[in-house]
């Protein structure tokens, strides 16, 4: 009896999930197994998309049909790297689709960065959104944050610690985090980019909300905005337009201040013993000024994470449409790659479909004229490592769990955040 193909994909998040579904819908006949680390799929979806924006959150509705194929089965609690090697997959697999995102953060490389106070703007993400490793974030102290970076996830993080917490209960955060976030007493938040505002990353959907918010007086620093935007391509005059209004707007005795310091970068954050402020050069004509601040954050991008024995060029694995090489150029037959670890930190959730149908389409062309091969059983190498995965099922009865308790607080759900109460959940300790 022939054999059926088998396809391994590590990384249950968007990318991941949205390679499934191609290969789940094709007229190939394929075993698909996801891989992932975590017994919770959907990756940045779940952990990285900030809890106030529902309606992005709701893709992975979309996503999960992937899991109705009978072809895909879900392996959660499996790391690939520590448990199981990526050569040992290729053993067990035809082919093996690395997803695994980027999962590492860029540093400023300035002094004081390692300072109590001075983070990653994923680190604060990953903690409102309820991931299990992540290290909680005292608030109540703060006062004044700094965000290094005009990005999405800046404006994100920039928007929870200006939002009225009040606003944030009806979100999944954890009720830890809402307790912080309650706590906090936050007036001031310094919103820092290298460039002008017309090159700014940030979408004009992010930013107007941003400068929306009840109660936010918007002051720019140090400068002006441009006055003629008629040379700016759509996104960048709509995102100084957008700033425009804003400090048109009359907004008396505001509770709260975004300040936008464009043209800037840190070079030192101060403190003895915890951040107590930054300073700053302008990259214009390079004077310098001090911010006081008790939070940095800094989001000026992300770095993928080496897996042992698969090639890594600056941040992501060298491919060529979706499928791996060597550093040499030498092709990696049965290897590929989807999402950010393909083709670096950029992109937002959309465009993880382009790019896994593109994927896709070389495995099953591969697939279709690979010579036969014996395989081992995946299952059986997973037994002999002690791993026990978890099933869809086991999310299934997380995913109950976590609705369950948010009706309890009149909510559509509250995550479950420690590990502790995820494997109690899977092993039914």
């Amino acid at each position: 009896m022939e054999r059926i193909p088998r396809v391994a994909i590590v990384g249950a998040g968007p990318a991941g999930l949205f390679a499934a579904g191609l290969l789940a819908r094709a007229d190939a006949d394929v075993a698909i197994d996801i891989l992932d680390r975590l017994p919770t799929p959907f990756g940045l979806l779940r952990y990285g998309v900030a809890p106030d924006h529902a309606s992005i959150k709701a893709v992975a509705d979309k996503l999960a049909d992937a899991f109705e194929s009978p072809r895909v089965r879900f392996c959660g609690l499996v790391e690939i790297g520590t448990q199981v090697t990526p050569a040992e997959l290729l053993g067990c697999y035809d082919a093996v689709v690395y997803a695994i995102g980027a999962a590492l953060d860029r540093r400023l490389g300035i002094p004081g960065e390692e300072l109590p106070g001075s983070r990653s703007a994923r680190e604060f993400v990953s903690w409102y959104s309820g991931h299990p490793d992540a290290v909680a974030h005292e608030l109540a102290h703060v006062t004044s944050a700094v965000v290094v970076g005009v990005g999405n996830v800046a404006v994100d993080v920039a928007r929870i610690l200006l939002k009225d917490p009040a606003e944030l209960h009806a979100t999944d955060m954890p009720d830890a985090v809402l307790a912080e976030l309650q706590a906090t007493n936050v007036r001031d938040v310094w919103l820092v980019g290298r460039r002008g505002p017309a090159d700014a990353a940030f979408s004009t959907a992010e930013l107007r909300e941003l400068l929306g918010l009840d109660g936010l007086g918007v002051v720019y620093e140090r400068g002006e905005l441009p006055a003629d935007t008629t040379g700016l391509d759509r996104r960048a005059r709509n995102n100084v337009d957008a700033i425009a209004a804003a400090l048109a707007e009359e907004r008396p005795s505001p509770l709260r201040r975004l300040h936008l310091l464009f043209q800037h970068r840190p070079v030192a954050i101060l403190g003895e013993g915890r951040v107590a402020s930054v300073e700053f050069e302008s990259t214009v004509d390079g004077s310098r000024f001090e911010v006081p601040a008790d939070l940095v954050l800094r989001s000026i991008g992300y770095y993928g994470v080496p897996l042992p024995g698969v090639p890594f060029v600056d941040g992501r694995i060298p491919n060529v449409e979706g499928r791996v090489h060597d550093v040499d150029g030498t092709l990696r037959p049965g290897e590929y790659a989807v999402g950010w670890i393909k083709r670096g930190p950029v992109g937002l959730i959309g465009a993880n479909k382009s790019d896994a149908t593109e994927t896709v389409r070389h495995l099953l062309e591969d697939l279709a004229v690979a010579p036969a091969r014996p395989l081992g059983d995946p299952d059986e190498l997973l037994a002999a490592r002690g791993v026990r995965p978890s099933t869809l099922d086991d999310w299934r009865r997380i995913d109950d769990a976590e609705i369950g308790r948010g009706t309890l607080r009149g909510r559509e759900r509250t995550k479950i955040e420690a590990w502790h109460d995820l494997l109690d959940l899977v092993f039914g300790r």
